[in-house]
């Protein structure tokens, strides 16, 4: 099998900045964004009262898939997550595939944490406060990693405190549980594994500590524990906040919410919460941004190194130490994929992407010997199948367009390779 990566196997090295902490609030700052204040309707609709099953249904998944990418992460501490070690471990086309996925679908999901944030914090200008937000954090990635990694914790913070107000002021709330609001005799085992794959949307974010693997410091330590700190943080919060919700609103009533943390505070009596629900839905949907675009860059600046993408991409600046060309590239497609399109409803798409993407990590993972630390080989095996069966199981539309787009990028693959061929 491939050998570690070394400094000397990385062109135009990025600096180790990122400390246990940093790469933890990283990771926070990607899970704990938006997708806890817009997955949790569509999930409920899908899966009724269970959600709280598929809510463990997809944590067990990422629990898998983390140990995995932790696992190759510090092996291959290099920009690119996945897409580096598909490549290394199964080969060139797995490890494009799932750079492929991951730029592409995450891509959709920048646009669509823009457009949320736009929608909280100006309805009435909500494309033209998305295009302001993704140039703003364009210029902060552009800045530098820890000034990303700073910026990320304030916002962090600031969105936790309005979670924990909500789960204490519906938890508190005295009344009677909701009435005639059970799962319904529609809800099925499909639909609890759609609510599952819905809800995973919003545990993704631990691939941004791994596809920053070339800045962290001492990766091979770093990596493997930051993961699971961030994923397990995560898993109390999202559980603490669907069972308050679920308690103030039941079922029925989450399933139908435009804003299901703002009705749980007014159900709760609570309604001063309202407005700081809008703030923290905004911040946490640019705290997302923020390390989505920090991620989609480095996976770009991996595959440029490849020349599967324009080589000027790799280019890292001489000062900032960040792939300066990357980042703006992805802020400007982002920019004018805000400015003129409705993405919010991308977490389908979205999440069939990424779950292709760590079918990827866990397939490469269950490659690993003993010696190289391959985890548990329950871990990937599980991992694997659960993306799959997960992906699969995601509204027809969302797998149908996810499909075309992988079949789209394996062509231009291809393409790209009977060329190469022909000179």
């Amino acid at each position: 099998m491939s050998k570690s990566l070394t400094p000397a196997d990385l062109p135009d090295q990025l600096t180790r900045r990122l400390g246990l902490a940093d790469a933890v609030v990283i990771g926070l700052g990607s899970m704990i964004g938006a997708g806890i204040f817009a997955a949790l309707a569509p999930a409920a609709r899908a899966a009724g009262s269970w959600l709280l099953l598929a809510l463990a249904l997809a944590a067990a998944v990422a629990y898998c898939n983390a140990t995995s990418s932790a696992r190759l992460a510090a092996r291959y501490p290099a920009s690119g997550g996945t897409y580096v070690y598909g490549r290394e471990r199964l080969g060139p086309f797995w490890g494009y595939l799932a750079g492929w996925a991951f730029v592409v679908g995450k891509t959709a999901s920048c646009a669509a944490m823009a457009l949320t944030a736009g929608w909280y914090l100006w309805p009435g200008q909500a494309h033209a406060v998305a295009v302001a937000a993704v140039l703003a954090l364009t210029a902060v990635t552009y800045a530098g990693v820890h000034k990303s990694a700073l910026v990320t914790r304030a916002i962090v913070a600031a969105v936790l405190a309005v979670l924990a107000a909500v789960v204490v002021a519906a938890l508190v709330a005295v009344g009677p549980a909701p009435e005639g609001e059970g799962p319904g005799p529609d809800v099925t085992a499909g639909g609890v594994l759609q609510a599952a794959g819905l809800l995973f949307f919003a545990f993704a974010g631990y691939a941004r500590i791994a596809t920053l693997g070339e800045e962290v410091r001492d990766p091979r330590r770093t990596i493997p524990r930051a993961i699971p700190i961030a994923l397990g943080i995560t898993l109390i919060v999202y559980a603490a906040v669907a069972v308050a919700v679920l308690s103030a609103l039941g079922p029925g009533r989450l399933a139908d919410a435009a804003a299901p943390l703002a009705d749980a505070a007014r159900a709760a009596g609570a309604d001063w919460l309202a407005p700081a629900v809008r703030a923290g839905a905004a911040l946490a949907a640019l705290g997302a941004l923020l390390a989505l675009i920090l991620g989609v860059s480095r996976t770009t600046l991996a595959m440029a190194r490849d020349r599967h993408l324009p080589h000027a991409l790799s280019a890292v600046h001489p000062s900032f130490q960040v792939p300066h060309r990357a980042g703006l590239a992805v802020g400007l497609v982002v920019a004018a994929l805000a400015a003129t399109a409705d993405l919010r409803g991308a977490i389908g798409f979205s999440s069939f992407g990424v779950l292709v993407y760590y079918a990827v990590a866990n397939a490469s993972a269950w490659t690993l010997t003993p010696e190289e630390g391959r985890p548990p080989r329950a871990v990937p095996a599980l991992g694997l199948a659960g993306c799959l069966i997960l992906a699969f199981a995601l509204p027809t539309s969302a797998v149908l367009t996810g499909a075309a787009v992988l079949g789209a990028g394996a062509a231009a693959y291809g393409l790209r390779r009977a060329l190469a061929i022909r000179r």
